[in-house]
């Protein structure tokens, strides 16, 4: 059994945890299971609510659910000396590869240029424990990475003492070789063998302390970095799948439309390379030797349509429904208030690559190659579609080039596996850049209602009331029990449930209430978008934080630390505050702006400078950015994350949004959805990531987006001089749209 050194780690599950052992010589495969992680409640100066996101998340749900499985994680460590770790979760970009190969560098005593970590097929006996999301992955796999290492390496080190013929204790372990006294030394491929080879029903071990960590905690470059720069890195469309024919789709002129027929399918089957196209529900798909050519002969295609869901309207038509769907605030008595509404319009995911997948689906068999953070669920989704037993379709996950919650959703996969099903072939398919703006999963459109109420220069109570267009949660938790019951008629429990385990308040704000409503219509094709409901519930407040400082005659600092509930986040506040000099003089038209926020057991402020001399073209410059993630695997990893969030942040508070007329977005390309370039990025950033201050992890995939948020829509307002209630602030159509 496993054992943790380190106040979090001595619960009592760890000390009775059972190693699962699979032995197949000459490979050393180890599974192990671990300990259930107990939530932890943060105290509060000034009696205040506590929120259900502030004692149990989603991570700490997720991290439970996944509980019965974890004793499925494979490591093997082959002949060659590299450690395979098979991870049942995706890189789209955020660096867990290396962070988790790190750990198990760490652990195994190897060097990190010799662990490997793979993507793994879809494994339905995994159940819920393939989904990524919800900054989840670390928090719900570091202690099981941790323990097969520790196992792995323990196994080892008792076929390198029988090989020596001396005791464990004489063993010592460096660099990935076993060394004994007078100078015996073996390297681990040498032992593979010995060690898979030894029949032993329990292994006694015990992890690493963290005090004696040399690599974990330490700035990493990713491991994969020289294989993206230089091209040999893999996407789906890179693979080599024999006879897979590139196919694009002819899409619906309105959103989630459908087609009807095809009106000059024989011209278009002439056209040169073209090999077949097929009326598929979300379109009409056109396979040729060559993309050039079908995307030719899909531009060709004459189709007739039938409508799609919001037909007619436009932004103003959708957030006037959510305006609807408001209730008024009870009439305040004895107390002032501040009141504020806000609208926040629809935003692409825009992911670097868009929807890609390659299928080869048989009468007999399906194979599926595709970017999926829930492949489970995609492979029983495709089997129901098929007609096929699970067991004869095969999911591979391949690494994606970015996410932002995008890639939650198979739609690529199964319109692929439906192509290919028609044309009884294999297919590879690719969205255009247009397909995936236009068509593709959006976060929703929102509108908040807010109210504080304050007397004698202290907050009384906090009242958010959120409608957004109806968040598609149709994944459930990444298998197809949970993800009917989510895709059912309405969802309003499933997304209040995601709502209060993702939402909280980190000011002592009297009485605090956040409620979110998503009304059936107006129906848009939405995703959890990149930190959910947070970046809009948290940057409102941030927002208002500062207009409820300006009121109290407080600075806007010096009212956060006074309100915030706990040192830590103080500490977090005031490390932003000292590095970028808050309060120092500013010239004319320029100011600087501060954002909080806390989730998934992790925290983080943000301290922007922004020229706002043009409001209609304002620029952050300067950007100061602290996290305490509890313990950091790779602070360079979080780093890029930190930089990530900020970028979305500064795009979707400042200028990035979908303008829908008559059932589609006028956007369709970058140059036109205003997604922040180089142009727009401050000049100056300092990045902070805080000591580990604790065992465990937190989540950070999705950390930096709201604080960022609430610190540029800030500084804006500081700037300028003028109070945003409408994001993004500079919103118009200064482009020719494309045709539909």
């Amino acid at each position: 059994m496993a054992t943790e050194v380190g106040p979090e780690a001595q619960a009592d599950e760890l000390t009775r945890r059972r190693f699962l052992g699979v032995v197949a010589a000459p490979v050393l495969t180890v599974a192990i299971g671990g300990p259930l992680l107990k939530p932890s409640s943060a105290g509060a100066a000034i009696p205040s609510p506590p929120q259900l996101a502030d004692t149990y998340d989603l991570g700490d749900l997720y991290s439970t659910s996944c509980k019965p499985t974890e004793d499925m994680l494979v490591l093997e460590l082959g002949e060659d000396g590299v450690a395979r770790l098979q991870l049942p979760r995706m890189e789209v970009g955020q660096g867990i590869t290396t962070a988790l190969a790190m750990v198990v560098a760490e652990e195994m005593e190897l060097p990190l240029a010799q662990v490997e970590v793979l993507l793994s097929d879809a494994r339905p006996e995994l159940v819920w424990n393939q989904l990524t999301g919800g900054s989840t992955t670390i928090r719900s796999t570091y202690l099981p990475v941790r323990r097969a290492a520790a196992v792995a390496r323990e196994r080892l080190r008792q076929a390198a003492s029988l090989r020596f013929n001396v005791s464990l204790a004489d063993i010592e372990l460096r660099a990935g070789v076993a060394y004994g006294p007078g100078g015996a030394s073996a390297t681990y491929a040498s032992l593979t063998s010995a060690a898979a080879a030894l029949s032993v029903a329990h292994t006694q071990v015990q992890m690493k302390p963290s005090s004696a960590f040399t690599l974990v905690g330490t700035p990493t470059n990713r491991v994969d970095a020289r294989a993206i720069v230089t091209g040999q890195k893999q996407f789906t469309l890179d693979l080599d799948v024999p006879g897979a024919l590139p196919t694009v789709v002819r899409r619906p002129p309105t959103l989630l439309g459908s087609p009807q027929a095809i009106l000059n399918a024989a011209q278009v089957r002439a056209m040169p390379g073209v090999v077949d196209i097929a009326l598929v529900p979300t379109g009409v798909a056109v396979a040729a030797e060559t993309f050039g050519q079908a995307l030719a002969a899909k531009d060709a295609l004459q189709v007739t349509w039938n409508p799609g869901t919001i037909d007619g309207k436009s932004n103003e038509d959708i957030a006037n429904a959510l305006r609807a769907a408001m209730l008024p605030f009870a009439p305040a008595l004895l107390v002032k208030t501040l009141d504020a509404e806000f609208d926040f319009a629809p935003v692409a995911h825009a992911p670097m690559e868009t929807n890609t997948a390659v299928a080869d689906v048989r009468p007999d068999r399906a194979e599926i190659w595709s970017g999926l953070k829930i492949p489970i669920v995609t492979l029983q989704n495709i089997a129901r579609e098929a007609g096929l037993p699970q067991s004869r379709v095969v999911v591979h996950v391949i690494p994606s080039g970015g996410s932002f919650g995008r890639r939650l959703y198979h739609d690529g996969a199964l319109e692929a596996a439906r192509i290919s099903k028609a044309m009884g072939r294999p297919v590879k398919l690719m969205w255009t850049r247009a397909d995936d703006i236009r068509h593709g999963r959006v976060r929703g459109a929102t509108h908040h209602k807010v109210r504080l109420t304050y007397a004698l220069g202290q907050v009384l109570s906090y009242e958010h009331r959120m409608a957004s267009t109806k968040t598609d949660w149709s994944h459930g938790f990444g298998e197809i029990i949970t993800a009917l019951a989510a895709a059912g008629p309405g969802n309003f429990g499933y997304a209040q449930t995601i709502f209060n385990m993702t939402v909280a308040c980190p000011y002592n704000f009297g009485v605090v209430t956040e409620l979110l409503n998503e009304p059936e219509a107006p129906l848009l094709s939405t995703s959890a978008w990149r930190s959910v409901y947070s970046p809009m519930v948290r940057g409102v407040e941030e927002l208002l934080v500062d207009e409820m400082a300006a009121l109290l005659r407080k600075d806007p600092l010096a009212f956060r630390r006074s309100v915030l509930k706990d040192a830590k986040q103080r500490a977090v506040l005031d490390a932003v505050a000292s590095a970028g000099r808050w309060g120092r003089a500013m010239p004319a038209g320029h100011a600087q702006g501060l954002g909080f926020h806390q989730e998934y057991r992790s925290m983080t402020a943000c301290l922007v400078e922004l020229d706002g001399t043009d409001p209609n073209d304002p620029r952050v410059t300067k950007a100061v950015i602290a996290a305490d993630v509890g313990r950091p695997i790779n602070p360079r990893g979080l780093e890029g994350q930190l930089l990530g969030g900020l970028t979305d942040a500064i795009s979707t508070v400042l200028k990035a949004g979908l303008h829908f007329d008559d059932g589609l977005p006028l956007e369709s390309s970058y140059s036109d959805f205003r997604y922040a370039r180089q142009s727009d990025s401050p000049i100056e950033t300092e990045l902070i990531v805080l000591p580990a201050n604790r065992e465990l992890p937190g989540g950070a995939g999705e950390l930096g987006v709201a604080a960022a948020a609430g610190a540029v829509a800030n500084a804006y307002a500081r700037a300028t001089g003028r109070k945003p209630r409408k994001f993004p602030i500079n919103f118009d159509v200064d482009f020719e749209p494309a045709p539909r």
